[in-house]
């Protein structure tokens, strides 16, 4: 058997958004103030549903999970996103950038069957 040049991928380089330095602050204080607002609207709409005992309905049974997987897919790729923003070391591991795009595609279908779901309701 000949042996050829093998080489592996174990980590990825991120490159993130083409901004100037002097823009960089501006923008994570931009997307964390945008993330932080949409945790914490979703979390009270999920509080809200969860302590009224009116809101105990299947519409709201989906709409407060609705929006946990909206909680969990925006967390998937956004905290990674401002830690980059901040550090000169963007890099993802292989297996962190495999487990990233697996809960990415896993929330985005539960969203859509969610969504669906709904939409028969």
């Amino acid at each position: 058997m000949r042996r050829e040049n093998q080489s592996s991928v174990s980590e990825f380089l991120l490159l993130g958004l083409s901004i100037r330095p002097e823009q960089q602050d501006l923008f994570f204080t931009l997307f964390l103030g945008m993330y932080l607002t949409m945790v914490l609207g979703n979390l009270l709409i999920i509080l809200l549903i969860w302590l009224d005992s009116r809101l105990h309905t299947p519409m709201y049974f989906f709409l407060s999970h609705l929006a946990f997987t909206d909680v969990s897919f925006s967390s998937v790729t956004v905290p990674k996103m401002l830690i980059d923003m901040q550090v000169k070391c963007k890099l993802i591991p292989y297996v962190g950038c495999i487990t990233q795009v697996y809960f990415f595609i896993f929330f985005t279908d539960l969203d859509s069957f969610l969504i669906t779901s709904m939409a028969y309701d």
